[in-house]
């Protein structure tokens, strides 16, 4: 009975994860189009300017530019599907393994899978501190709109 349980199980991880990646490879098939900025091509400036954004410092336009670009891809649905692929993949290792095993006593083998859940989560975890910066960008966005003024 529940080995037929993780069967199911991994089929059904198995789709999602399938699902997640095609999503999340749309995502990253649509940013790969864009055209690149001049600051976007300098090897550090999406981690200077986020730390830029998170000290509140002042920025020029193209780095305000970019921090809304770094947020935008950050925060849409889309990117979640990326830690959602890679969480749905260590899951199907682990109901694999425990439908393989058919009811016998599990290993430390088996949950290995457990380690590309954490990363997901970390990773899902990042991609939500830099959604809470949407509401900081917005604030400093109008105020370089009210000083251009």
């Amino acid at each position: 009975m529940a080995s037929n349980l993780y069967g199911y199980l991994t089929i059904a991880t198995l789709v999602l994860a399938l699902a997640a990646a095609a999503i999340g490879s749309l995502l990253v098939r649509r940013m790969e189009g864009r055209t690149a900025t001049p600051i976007s091509e300098e090897i550090g400036s999406a981690k200077a300017v986020m730390q830029k954004l998170r000290k509140r410092e002042p920025m020029s336009k193209d780095e305000l530019a970019l921090a809304e670009q770094i947020i935008g891809d950050r925060s849409s649905p889309m990117a979640f599907c990326i830690p959602g692929a890679l969480f749905m993949v260590g899951c199907f290792y682990v109901f694999g393994s425990l439908y393989h095993l058919h009811g016998a006593t599990p290993s430390e083998r088996t949950f290995l899978g457990v380690f590309p859940m954490l990363a997901a989560t970390n990773l899902a975890i990042q991609l939500l501190r830099s959604t809470k910066l949407k509401g900081r960008l917005r604030k400093m966005s109008l105020s370089n709109t009210a000083r251009a003024a």
